[in-house]
């Protein structure tokens, strides 16, 4: 019964892919991807008319069962060698050419089968490795599928899904099919029974897959080496089955010798070469050059430089010890140092990761710093050391205490604008080799990239400290104009002290006013402090009317003022910045009107706000300088002005959250309008403001 049912199952394996050989070929319009894959189908359906006639161990079988194997081999291998950069997956096509390796011998040992049949010992071992080879045949060809679907363009995924499914099944049930035939020493009738029902299942898959083949496969270099790894892996595991299959039949104490002596060189392998840092780089570089095409994976180098040099935070390393890991990381150098170079041609040590040794910069390396600086030129230091460095024009000399770093390897320029800004040095790698075209070509574009990075950290570093110098300046000039103010109160005094020098009022109130004027000046001279931007005081309920009483009264000495308004008002603001701002628009104010034209200072409730207006009758100001001059500084309407109260006033009040409003007309006067939140509360106290 199962000898009938393996029967019909295969053939209707091999009319279904019979069928889709005949689909394919008649869709045929040149493809090259569609003939192996009509060379697979009809290797299909002979095979499991071999199988469903002949068997599964007759040679014919197992010859159209490689030939199943090579063709679909040869279908994945063109999709390879459709993607754009598959001449560097030297990796990948390593694994295609080891299965079809096993394959080829799979045939052989399939011949040599035939030939031991009256041999029952002799047959038996090789048909144990027949199964071992279609087991190492399964799971190469299941590794290569997982590596394929795992580098397809997202968009064609849904394409290449059906027959990367259809290969899995098939090739898996084969692992199974030959691991338990394996184990269990049987041919496994029931398995090859139920095989052929299996294949006609996968029949659907394929034909679903091939309606609309638009496949496309990016190559990945992590996906690479997991695929060499697990055939590394793979392999292991059939050598050793090998090794114990072999032992078994050989008997005896050898059998225990040899696990013994398998074991031991297992170890001593491990405990001598793994530990070894020049052996893992020898390794790497041996793997790197005989299964890629180029050195360097550079995505990810580009990716890893990029978040060693941008990663920044109170503990890391400074930006120059960084710029050096990340070059050093690039070629596997353990140690490097950065020498900054000046603007003549002086090397001096910046930065350095790793690098313990203490280097004597000195001169003498100006000739070489600009021909590295013109060329973009990467210092072989070991071509250094052998003299000096040979152009076509002449050789350049190397300075000795550059020649005489014994563990420099590569110098890599930092170049900015076409100018030099550094060079890095890095140590040789654990295994020592010569630079080569690909470490120039990415040792100077990344390093031209860093340069970027340091000159960008120079330029913020130049802009915070010239914001430090703005910040002071404009404080200063602020504070000239406020100096002007007080000059121009001094000067008064000094005037009237010539006439009324005798009279005793006279002098009590210029001692008052020169006591005013210290204390303005010292209070002047800390606002020039550092941190005298932070040291504001925080808003809190100001009397209104009493303010402007004590800015009246200051003033009255120079020029007639009136205040009116409502009494009782609160505003909320620092007292110190509000009497700051009303005393420059108040001084512009008597500046612009006639000596016996008074100014008026009112306020008022104003839609929940507290509105002070400064009035003068003055010559006033057009629409247009009030609209663009107004308020910028350094522009005034005076001759001997600053131009900076009322950008001064308009920023404090600002500050305190008013808003500062102007009306003005030429030969009208002007009218500023100061608006600040009305206080809930009213203050407990008020410490009168002295002018």
């Amino acid at each position: 019964m199962t000898g009938l049912f393996a029967l019909w199952s295969h053939l209707l394996a091999a009319a279904l892919y019979g069928a889709l050989a005949v689909y394919q070929l008649r869709r045929w319009h040149g493809d090259a991807r569609n003939r192996p894959l009509i060379s697979a189908f009809a290797a299909m359906s002979v095979w499991t008319i071999f199988l469903a006639l002949l068997g599964p161990y007759t040679y014919l079988a197992q010859l159209a069962e490689s030939g199943r194997n090579l063709a679909f081999l040869a279908f994945m291998y063109g999709l390879l060698t459709g993607a754009g950069d598959s001449s560097g997956q030297r990796a990948v096509k390593a694994v295609f050419a080891a299965v079809a390796a096993v394959i080829g011998l799979q045939i052989v040992v399939g011949g040599v089968m035939s030939e031991f049949a009256d041999a029952p010992l002799v047959f038996a071992a090789l048909a144990s490795t027949s199964q071992i080879l279609g087991l190492v045949i399964s799971a190469g060809a299941l590794i290569l599928v997982h590596n394929l679907y795992g580098q397809a363009a997202p968009s064609s995924r849904s394409a290449l899904r059906f027959p990367m499914i259809a290969l899995a099944g098939m090739w898996a049930y084969d692992l199974h099919l030959y691991t338990v035939a394996y184990f269990t020493r049987t041919p496994g009738a029931e398995l090859f029974a139920l095989r052929g029902i299996a294949l006609a299942a996968l029949a659907l898959p394929f034909a679903l897959g091939v309606r609309n083949p638009s496949w496309k496969i990016q190559l990945s270099r992590a996906a690479t080496f997991q695929s060499v790894s697990l055939v590394v892996i793979l392999f292991y595991l059939v050598a050793m089955m090998l090794a114990a299959r072999a032992m078994e039949i050989v008997g005896g104490d050898w059998a225990r010798i040899g696990q013994v002596g398998i074991v031991f060189v297992m170890t001593l392998g491990a405990l001598v070469l793994l530990p070894s840092a020049k052996m893992r780089a020898w390794l790497r570089v041996v793997l790197v050059k005989h299964l890629f095409e180029h050195r360097y994976d550079y995505r990810q180098e580009w990716l890893r430089f990029t978040d060693t040099v941008g990663r920044q935070s109170e503990a890391e390393a400074s930006l120059e010890e960084r710029v050096v890991k990340a070059l050093a990381d690039i070629g596997g150098s353990p140690a490097g140092l950065l020498l900054l170079c000046d603007e003549s041609y002086r090397l001096s040590p910046a930065g350095r990761w790793n690098w313990a040794a203490p280097i004597a910069a000195g001169d003498g390396a100006e000739a070489l710093l600009r021909h590295v600086e013109s060329r973009g030129f990467i210092l072989d230091f070991d071509a250094v050391r052998q003299g000096g460095l040979a152009t076509a024009e002449t050789r350049i000399p190397v300075p000795a205490w550059l020649a005489a770093i014994e563990r420099a390897w590569a110098g890599i320029p930092l170049i900015h604008g076409g100018r030099l800004a550094g060079l890095v040095i890095l140590e040789h790698p654990g295994f020592r080799r010569p630079l080569d075209w690909e470490d120039f070509d990415l040792f100077r574009t990344a390093g031209i990239q860093a340069a970027s990075y340091i000159a960008e950290a120079r330029s913020q570093q130049a802009l915070a400290d010239a914001r430090r110098f703005d910040e002071f300046n404009r404080r200063f000039a602020f504070i000239m104009h406020d100096i002007k103010n007080l000059v121009s109160q001094l000067s008064l005094v000094a005037r009237n002290a010539e006439r009324h020098a005798d009279n005793p009022e006279f002098r009590a109130d210029m001692i008052a006013t020169l006591q005013s004027s210290v204390r303005k000046m010292n209070d002047l001279l800390a606002r020039l402090s550092p941190g005298a931007a932070r040291e504001a005081e925080p808003a809190r309920p100001v009397e209104v009317h009493k303010l402007l009483d004590a800015i009246a009264a200051a003033r009255r000495r120079v020029h007639p003022l009136r205040v009116s308004g409502e009494a009782g008002l609160v505003a909320r603001a620092d007292p110190a910045r509000l009497e700051q701002a009303l005393g420059h628009l108040v001084q512009n104010a008597i500046e612009a009107s006639d000596a016996h034209e008074p100014v008026e200072l009112r306020f008022f409730e104003s839609g929940g706000d507290v509105a002070i207006e400064v009035i003068d009758r003055g010559h006033g100001m057009s629409a247009a300088f009030v609209r663009d001059r107004l308020f910028q500084p350094f522009v005034s309407t005076k001759d001997q002005g600053f131009g900076i109260g009322a950008y001064e006033a308009r920023s404090l009040i600002l500050a305190m959250g008013g808003r500062l409003d102007v009306e003005s007309g030429e030969g009208e006067g002007t009218k500023f309008t100061l608006y600040l939140p009305a206080a809930e509360e009213r203050p407990f106290h008020y410490e009168r403001m002295r002018a």
